[in-house]
C-alpha cells in the first residue's frame, strides 16, 4: 500500500466514523418500539444472567447482536444510544471491510476499492441502517469479511482465514433472516475456485479450504440450528405473514416487487421514514449513475470472449440478484431497504466500478480531467448524503416514525415523584408482549421498568384501557395516546383530577 493510498483510507474511515457516531445521543430522535424490544431483552438478560440464543418476543429475532447491545447497555446504561452504538461498530466495520474485499476480488484495483469505500461511507442508506438498533446491519458485515477471507484462503492456499470465514458466515446466521440466503450465494465462489484448482491440479488444498469454511461455519451456527430444529415455528416467524406466496396473486405481486426492488437505487425508494428520506431514491445522483454504469460493463466484461477475469463481475452481480431476494418475496413495504440490506456492498461495488471506468476513461485524455472527476464528485457524493441525513433527522415524520413522544412520556417518568404511583394507559395497537402492546417498549427501556419488579419498584406500572379501573390514587396517569374515549374514561372512574399537558401528551393528576 502506497503513502497515497494510506492517506485516502485514513480519511475514509474518519469520514466513516463521523457519519455514523456523531451526534448519536440525539440522532434518530426517539427509540422505535422494536429498537426498545432488544434493550428490553438486554435489560432482563443482564439483570437475570440469561443471554438467549433466540429471543421470542416481538415476533422472534437472534440473539447474537442483542446480546452485544446488552454488554453496551451493561456498560453504558439504558439510553437509546447505548443500542445504536453497536450499529455504529458494525456499520464502521463494513466500510472497512468493503475496501479489503473489493481490493481483493478485483486484483488490487486501488481506485475501485477507495471509490467503493468513499461511497458506501458516506451513504445515507447505510450510514441510517449503522445508527439504528436493528440487527440487520450485521447481514453486510458477516457478508464482506466472510467473503473477504474465504477469498484471501483461496488466493493464497492458507488454512487460517478459512476458518476466519467460517466464523463471519456462521455469526451472518445468528443474525437477521435476511443472511438465510447467503449459502446460495457462497456456490458462486465454490464453484469459480474449484475448477481454477482442478486446473491447476490442487484440489486438496481446495478442499482442505473449503471443509474448514464450511465446518468452521457449522459449528458456529449449531446453536441457533438446534434452536431452529426443537421451535420450527420460530424459524419462519413473520416471514410467512409477508411473504409474496401468501397473496392472492403472487405472479402478479411477484413481478411488481422485482420491478419496484430494481428501481429503489435510481427512482423511488423506500417510503418509510425510518428507512429512508421520504421515497427517494437510496443512492444520489452520482452514485446511481456510477451505479448503471457499472451493470453495463460487469455484463459486458461477463460476456467478453476470451475474458479470464469475469469472475469478479459474476460474484458482483450475483451477489446483488441473491441478496435482492429477501425484498422480493415479500409483499409489504416494498421497496423495503431494510430487507434489501444484503444488497448494500455490491451496489457499491458496481457503483464502484462506474466511476473508475469513467475516471481512467478522463485520465488517458487529460490528467488533471481525472483529478477534477475524482474531487467534485466525491465532494458532492459526500454534501448530498451529507445534507440529506441532517434534513431527515430534522423532519416530524421522522420524529413519529421513531415514536419520540414515547420517549419524552419516558423522560417525564424518570423525573416523577418515585413514591406516587404511574400509571401508562397503552391505549395503541401492536403485537402483545406480556399482555401490553408493543409500543410501551420505548418508555420500559429508557426507565428500566420492562421487568415486574422493578415497575413495583419504581411505581410504574402499564394497563390496557378496559382496566383502568385498578389504578390506586393518589396517581398520575398517563395515554400514549390523547383522544376523547381515554379522556371519558378516566373522567368517569376519576372525576376529581386535574389535567396537564405536556410536549403533546396528557397528565392525569388523582387524587
Amino acid at each position: 500500500m502506497t503513502k497515497k493510498e494510506f492517506f485516502a483510507i485514513f480519511l475514509i474511515l474518519i469520514i466513516t466514523i463521523f457519519f455514523r457516531f456523531w451526534n448519536i445521543k440525539e440522532t434518530p430522535p426517539g427509540l422505535y418500539p422494536d429498537e426498545a424490544m432488544n434493550g428490553n431483552n438486554a435489560l432482563e438478560a443482564n439483570a437475570t444472567n440469561q443471554y438467549k440464543i433466540y429471543y421470542p418476543e416481538n415476533n422472534g429475532r437472534e440473539g447474537f447482536f442483542i446480546n452485544i447491545q446488552a454488554a453496551s447497555v451493561a456498560a453504558f446504561g439504558n439510553h437509546p444510544w447505548s443500542l445504536r452504538v453497536v450499529s455504529a461498530f458494525f456499520g464502521t466495520f463494513t466500510v472497512l471491510g468493503i475496501y479489503l474485499l473489493t481490493k481483493k476480488v478485483f486484483h488490487k484495483n486501488t481506485v475501485l476499492a477507495i471509490a467503493t469505500t468513499l461511497m458506501i461511507a458516506v451513504s445515507f442508506w447505510h450510514v441510517n441502517f449503522s445508527r439504528i438498533g436493528f440487527r440487520a446491519i450485521m447481514v453486510p458485515f458477516c457478508l464482506v469479511w466472510s467473503f473477504y477471507f474465504i477469498t484471501s484462503a483461496w488466493k493464497e492456499k492458507k488454512i487460517w482465514p478459512a476458518v476466519m470465514a467460517g466464523i463471519f458466515f456462521g455469526i451472518g446466521l445468528h443474525t437477521y433472516i435476511a443472511f438465510r440466503f447467503a449459502p446460495f450465494l457462497a456456490l458462486v465462489p465454490i464453484i469459480y475456485y474449484f475448477y481454477q484448482n482442478k486446473k491447476a491440479g490442487e484440489l486438496k488444498k481446495y478442499f482442505q479450504i473449503l471443509f474448514t469454511w464450511i465446518g468452521v461455519a457449522f459449528l458456529i451456527a449449531l446453536p441457533i440450528g438446534l434452536y431452529f430444529i426443537n421451535n420450527p415455528g420460530d424459524f419462519f416467524g413473520r416471514s410467512g405473514q409477508v411473504s409474496i406466496f401468501s397473496s392472492n396473486n403472487p405472479i402478479l405481486d411477484l413481478g411488481e416487487s422485482i420491478g419496484k426492488t430494481m428501481a429503489m437505487f435510481n427512482f423511488y425508494g423506500d417510503c418509510n421514514w425510518r428507512h429512508n428520506y421520504a421515497c427517494r431514491p437510496e443512492l444520489d445522483i452520482f452514485t446511481g449513475i456510477f451505479f448503471l454504469l457499472g451493470i453495463i460493463l460487469s455484463v459486458k466484461k461477463i460476456f467478453q470472449k476470451n475474458n479470464p477475469e469475469r469472475f469478479p463481475y459474476i460474484f458482483i452481480l450475483s451477489w446483488m440478484v441473491i441478496m435482492a431476494f429477501p425484498s422480493i418475496l415479500t409483499k409489504e413495504g416494498v421497496p423495503h431497504a431494510l430487507r434489501a440490506i444484503g444488497m448494500i456492498p455490491p451496489v457499491f461495488i458496481l457503483a464502484g466500478i462506474g466511476f473508475e471506468y469513467l475516471w481512467k476513461t478522463f485520465k488517458e485524455k487529460n490528467k488533471k480531467m481525472g483529478l477534477i472527476l475524482l474531487i467534485i464528485s466525491g465532494l458532492s457524493i459526500i454534501y448530498l448524503n451529507g445534507n440529506q441525513y441532517i434534513a431527515w433527522s430534522q423532519k416530524q415524520e421522522v420524529k413519529d416514525s421513531f415514536d419520540y413522544k414515547y420517549t419524552l412520556i419516558a423522560d417525564y417518568l424518570n423525573t416523577a415523584p418515585q413514591a406516587i404511583n404511574k400509571y401508562v394507559i397503552t391505549n395503541t395497537g401492536g403485537t402483545l408482549v406480556n399482555g401490553i402492546p408493543m409500543p410501551s417498549q420505548s418508555i420500559m427501556f429508557i426507565t428500566n421498568t420492562y421487568q415486574t419488579e422493578q415497575q413495583k419498584e419504581k411505581n410504574i406500572f402499564y394497563l390496557l384501557p378496559e382496566n383502568i379501573n385498578q389504578i390506586v390514587s393518589p396517581a398520575l396517569i398517563i395515554p400514549l395516546e390523547n383522544n376523547a374515549s381515554i379522556s371519558q374514561d378516566i373522567t368517569e372512574i376519576f372525576p376529581q383530577n386535574s389535567v396537564s399537558n405536556i410536549n403533546n401528551f396528557s397528565i392525569f393528576r388523582v387524587e
